[in-house]
């Protein structure tokens, strides 16, 4: 069941990286993200 878990949060950490890699710099400061801290915000929504 963890390897399963880890998986799935593994995913979303992707996905979230992904998405917010989608932003542009304007959408990003809209939000309150510098690019540099788009893998720590994914990190924080697994």
């Amino acid at each position: 069941m963890n390897l399963i878990r880890n998986y799935r949060n593994w995913r979303r950490y992707r996905e979230t990286v992904s998405e917010l890699s989608r932003l542009s710099n304007r959408e990003l400061s809209d939000l309150g993200i510098a690019r540099g801290d788009i893998h720590f915000v994914a990190r924080k929504s697994v």
